[in-house]
């Protein structure tokens, strides 16, 4: 059976690795087949596909788009993508260029609450200067002794009602998923147990998804529960969307399991690299 990974992310979003590193860790890990994600970014793949070639890796284009639906951030897979689709990179362009006003209005937010100068520390963490995050806030929480880990930081701070939380209007769902299927490829929902939702709003957002040509989603991914699996396991097959699977690795000591460490899916299901490989 074959080793799948398609959900990463690098130094170019939001990882502590390059994305030749992170291709190396994977295959250390037994990868066979590996998708670099970045958020909202396609720049890393380059790097990634060359990497991954010379590790004897099949290397599939992904990339992780922001999405505001019904007033929560959602995020949306692309996999097997063209990174050069100009539709796509006006997109993501588009979709990025908020981040920045946002990282000082957090910085700001922190400050009142007696945390000062977050957004000068934070930026020892970015490797892309065209994207700050949450993830680079709350590594400098840790650094500077606010919180013991990330974990812990997204439980106090930087999360909706708490200190640092800024929301941002993001992509729309019918953009992002047209961005990517513009590109040739296929929209997955990320880590859909995550996601704060009723079963009302989950049916709406699921059969919405369908209806702009979303064809699959995340069923084991690294931030959800073995009941989970079974949970979207379920969900696949009520809505008939393919399944992925992928770690959503950022950093070797932030709580998520390892590149390539995740068990396989259900049998049942299809998986969205059925076709590729």
């Amino acid at each position: 059976m074959l080793n799948v990974d398609l959900h990463c992310h690098s130094t170019i979003s939001d990882g502590v690795f390059a994305p030749d590193l992170v291709a190396a860790r994977a295959a250390a890990n037994g990868v066979d087949v590996w998708a670099l994600t970045d958020h909202d970014e396609v720049r890393g793949i380059p790097k990634a596909r060359a990497a991954a070639s010379d590790l004897g890796m099949r290397f599939i284009t992904g990339l992780e788009i922001s999405v505001t639906w019904a007033g929560r951030t959602i995020h949306i897979v692309g996999l097997n993508i063209d990174e050069t689709n100009e539709d796509l990179l006006a997109g993501l362009v588009m979709t990025r260029s908020g981040r920045q006003r946002r990282a000082e209005d957090m910085a700001a937010d922190l400050a009142r609450v007696g945390i000062p100068n977050v957004y000068q520390g934070a930026l020892k963490y970015v490797g892309n200067p065209d994207l700050i995050s949450r993830s680079h806030f709350a590594r400098y929480l840790v650094e500077i002794g606010v919180c013991e880990n990330v974990s812990a930081v997204f439980k106090k701070y930087l999360t909706e009602g708490k200190p640092g939380f800024v929301p941002h209007r993001w992509a729309t769902l019918a953009e992002a998923v047209g961005w990517i299927r513009r590109a040739g490829g296929v929209a997955v929902v990320a880590h859909p147990g995550r996601y704060d939702l009723s079963s009302i709003a989950f049916d709406a957002f699921f059969r919405e998804f369908k209806v702009y040509g979303g064809a699959a989603i995340e069923v084991v991914t690294g931030s959800h529960s073995v009941a989970q699996y079974h949970e979207y396991t379920k969900v696949a097959k009520r809505y008939g969307f393919m399944a992925s699977r992928g770690s959503d690795f950022h950093a070797p000591d932030e709580m998520l399991p390892d590149l390539g460490c995740l068990p396989p899916l259900a049998k049942e299901l299809t998986p969205v690299w059925n076709d590729w490989v």
